[in-house]
């Protein structure tokens, strides 16, 4: 018979926003939901909430700190940029065995399952995702310095600026616009309060401009329209033709279906799963491979 830690598996799903850790024997999964885990945002808030829901799972699913340890754990995070990265989060936690990477094959994963497609995510963060033939290609997730457009963060931060092009007469005034500047009591103190700003914060703005635009207000609508034509442009760069399905995901990603062409939205589909349920996945099948290399 096998042992408990050979049979369950535990999961993450860490963003810039929150961090789901799952256990599964296959059958029932069990899950806890902390706060931000973006390992290159802050590292050491990250490791202490990941630390945080791993043992508060542990105690829920009655697993001690053997079983833990002998779990085979897979994380998909926001923030890994590389080997070092890796090594360095792979000391901090409480795992034999654990494969780390970014967020975007979980997410991949989750929405696609082993089907053809291509994937826009938007969250906090951003990136695209395409599956072919079994061939995975990722672009984007660089972080809101150097990307993440389309994001959460980037729709926020395109508010801000565009709320200050009014002020300035290059743009039109509008409602929005309007109300962002008695939210944050004029452009002094817009300024003021985008400096201090993390990618979170700009990031749960997004909604003020996602409503905004659905009621019509045209700041808010071409704010929209500039994120849908990135997601456009990088799906057509990565290799999309019509025909082959696109998977809208993360908290604004869906938004930004009606900005896009005809021709795109005849091949939106829902996504099989979240990235949690791809880390899942990818956790099984490293499992897998662990059990495959000890025949």
């Amino acid at each position: 018979m096998s042992r408990l830690t050979d049979t369950i598996v535990l999961a993450v799903d860490g963003g810039g926003t929150r961090c789901r850790i799952a256990v599964s024997d296959g059958y029932v999964a069990r899950q806890v939901e902390v706060g931000a885990a973006n390992v290159s945002t802050d590292f050491e808030a990250a490791c202490a909430e990941l630390n945080r829901g791993i043992a508060d799972l542990a105690k829920q699913a009655g697993l001690n700190g053997a079983q833990v340890a002998g779990t085979s754990a897979y994380l998909g995070l926001a923030g890994i940029t590389g080997k070092t990265l890796v090594e360095r989060l792979a000391a901090r936690l409480p795992f034999e065995r654990a494969r780390i990477e970014d967020d975007r094959p979980s997410a991949l994963r989750g929405a696609l399952g082993s089907k053809d497609g291509f994937v826009a995510h938007c969250g906090t963060g951003s990136f695209l995702a395409s599956q072919r033939n079994g061939q995975i290609r990722l672009a984007g997730g660089w972080g809101p310095v150097l990307g993440d457009q389309a994001s959460a963060q980037w729709v926020g931060r395109q508010a801000l600026a565009r709320t200050l092009d009014c002020v300035d007469g290059i743009a039109p005034t509008s409602e929005m616009a309007n109300g962002l500047l008695a939210r944050f009591d004029g452009a002094a103190g817009i300024v003021g309060a985008a400096s201090m700003m993390t990618p979170t914060e700009f990031g749960a703005l997004a909604p003020v401009a996602t409503l905004s635009a659905e009621q019509g207000d045209a700041l808010a609508r071409a704010i929209m329209e500039a994120g849908a034509r990135y997601l456009a442009d990088q799906i057509e760069a990565m290799g999309w033709k019509p025909g082959l399905s696109i998977c809208l995901t993360g908290g604004i990603g869906p938004q930004y279906a009606p900005y896009l062409s005809e021709i795109m939205q005849q091949d939106l589909t829902e996504p099989l799963g979240d990235p949690l349920a791809g880390a899942i996945a990818l956790a099984r099948a490293f499992h897998e491979e662990i059990e495959h290399e000890r025949c």
